[in-house]
């Protein structure tokens, strides 16, 4: 799947600050049953999921402003139930755009830092080439229910499970179980079009990255449907494969910056070229060079 997505980290991170410049008129969203009550929603930013039954909806995450009315639409043709919650799985703008609409109508929840960092706003990138300043949020948009390490929301027969994985993506992710549908949202821990980007400048990590993930797999099986943080739907084949890639590079990265090869020196070498025909894309060739940065800079700022 990897080979055919179009989405690209550095677009997606881009995009993350750059949505006023976005046209969403065309945007459509797709709605996709996943398995048990939870379901799929894919527009334009990070994937939502929700729990959708009799006591309501929950979502989590909620993309773009301009999109929340379009995925309350879409959240309509699902069922008239009202929303109930929304959980963010981090704090990144493509993820959390829609907060103050949906606050109207219910609470949003995440991990302490999420509404830290979208409160005060500040750097994020991967810790050399890309850096980008986000803006502090409108006071409607921040979280009013917060948690340190996990949280249970109980609604349509499911005990949904926000956890805290520290220093992964970014240092507020929150990964969402939804154990009695056998479906978990990971959030931009995993994502599904390539190598990943790692939000270095907010406390993400290659070695947080690959804890939540492995940690993860212990928790799913063969029959677990995995929703990305962006790209297609997965399963936990998908998800190892994922992991091991993670592995490779942190190992081949780690072991050069620790010889003293300097950021620009481990670029050189190409430490991933056997991987970038799978986890790369033509259409961005700086797309696996941004990566080796992200990781080789996610030690030297640990």
């Amino acid at each position: 799947m990897h080979r055919f997505c179009i989405l690209l980290p550095i677009c997606i991170f881009t995009s993350i600050l750059l949505a006023q410049d976005q046209d969403f008129s065309k945007v459509q969203m797709k709605v996709r049953k996943v398995a048990g009550n939870v379901y799929m929603l894919e527009g334009a930013g990070g994937n939502i999921g929700a729990s959708v039954g009799e006591d309501g909806i929950v979502i989590v995450d909620d993309q773009y402003a301009p999109l929340a009315e379009k995925i309350q639409a879409a959240l309509k043709g699902i069922t008239d139930k009202p929303v109930r919650f929304i959980i963010n799985t981090h704090y990144h703008g493509d993820h959390t755009g829609g907060n103050a609409y949906f606050q109207k109508q219910a609470p949003v929840i995440a991990q302490d830092n999420v509404r830290k960092r979208l409160e005060s706003g500040g750097g994020l990138g991967n810790g050399s080439s890309v850096h980008m300043e986000a803006k502090p949020a409108p006071h409607d948009a921040l979280p009013i229910l917060t948690f340190d390490h996990d949280v249970t929301v109980h609604l349509n027969g499911e005990d949904i499970r926000a956890l805290y994985f520290p220093a992964g993506h970014t240092d507020g992710d929150s990964i969402i179980f939804f154990p009695h549908s056998n479906v978990v949202h990971m959030g931009d821990d995993f994502v599904t079009y390539g190598f990943p980007f790692i939000d270095v400048e907010s406390g993400g990590s290659i070695n947080g990255m690959i804890n939540a993930v492995n940690l993860f797999l212990k928790a799913v099986n063969d029959n677990t449907k995995i929703v990305p943080g962006h790209g297609a739907l997965a399963t936990k084949a998908n998800l190892e494969e994922y992991r091991d890639m993670l592995v490779a590079a942190r190992d081949r990265i780690r072991k050069l910056r620790d010889e003293g090869k300097t950021e620009e020196q481990v670029v050189a070498a190409k430490p991933l070229a056997d991987l970038d025909a799978k986890w790369a894309s033509p259409a961005n060739p700086q797309g696996a060079v941004n990566f080796v940065r992200n990781v080789y800079n996610s030690f030297t700022r640990a």
